[in-house]
């Protein structure tokens, strides 16, 4: 994840955001749209930067925005399928998109209820349960998946 405040930030690192969080997302989710079995499921990712509004993250938190509309959009076009469609907004979670220092892990840890910093296997577990038999009445949301950071 690529940040830095409003007045650094390139334009070729947003122009890259772009391309991958906004374009590269909305092609997937066309060919999800075309492909995806009646009573499927399909899910985006956010970010619980979306609602952190967090400094330095403009950039990223915008492109993830897109998710949510991507998410609320898509639902309703799908709907008479009985396909569901939702963002998964992940907290700070253990890969290496979490590039940053131990002290500002230790940081973000402590503003988890849980007081410890998500793992892959969190946002998956969310994530299945989207996508089961029991995940068919959530539809058109942003689950956020962050252990209660905010």
């Amino acid at each position: 994840m690529n940040t830095a405040p409003f007045a650094q930030f390139e334009d070729e690192a947003f122009d890259r955001m772009i391309a991958t969080n906004i374009k590269g997302s909305f092609n997937v989710l066309r060919e999800a749209a075309r492909r995806t079995r009646d009573g499927g499921r399909i899910v985006t990712l956010a970010s619980t930067s979306i609602k952190a509004k967090r400094a330095t993250h403009g950039g990223f938190a915008a492109t993830k925005a897109a998710q949510e509309i991507f998410a609320g959009v898509l639902s309703k076009e799908v709907a008479g399928r009985r396909i569901s469609v939702n963002a998964m907004a992940p907290g700070p979670t253990n890969t290496s998109l979490l590039d940053v220092p131990p002290p500002l892990r230790a940081q973000a840890a402590q503003m988890i209820p849980y007081g410890r910093i998500g793992e892959p296997e969190d946002v998956a577990n969310a994530i299945a349960a989207l996508c089961s038999a029991d995940g068919e009445w959530i539809n058109g949301q942003v689950v956020f998946a962050n252990g209660g950071f905010m």
